[in-house]
């Protein structure tokens, strides 16, 4: 199965392993789901990094450089995700999560997600 982690999933597999619940570990550990993405999250980090939030303070290019060392997928954004954005009603108002969201849509893809208000969307998103 595609699955493409939001932001936080991409940084506690990366970093921290020991926040992901025993379900998103599972899954993510699972050979047979091909784990995306997406640069709008590697946007995301750059931008909180910059503002030097603490609760994103990694390095985003070595979280890019880890997550294609070990077999992530990248999930370019198109204006066809942008146009997507359209369809979501207004549950979240955190921009890069419904971008992502609109690329699962998008792309037929699901998206995985430590964000229970994000998980209260109808399509393709699933709290872990």
């Amino acid at each position: 199965m595609r699955l493409l982690l939001d932001t936080h999933l991409l940084v506690w597999v990366a970093i921290f392993p020991h926040r992901l619940s025993e379900a998103a570990r599972a899954i993510v550990t699972d050979r047979h789901n091909e784990l995306l993405f997406s640069a709008a999250s590697i946007w995301e980090l750059t931008i909180k990094s910059t503002l030097e939030r603490n609760d994103f303070r990694i390095d985003p290019r070595h979280l890019l450089q880890g997550l294609l060392d070990n077999g992530f997928t990248e999930l370019p954004v198109t204006s066809r995700h942008g146009l997507t954005v359209d369809v979501l009603p207004l549950l979240h108002k955190d921009l890069f999560d419904r971008l992502l969201l609109a690329q699962a849509i998008s792309e037929g893809i699901l998206l995985l997600t430590s964000d229970a208000q994000l998980a209260r969307y109808p399509g393709p998103v699933r709290l872990v």
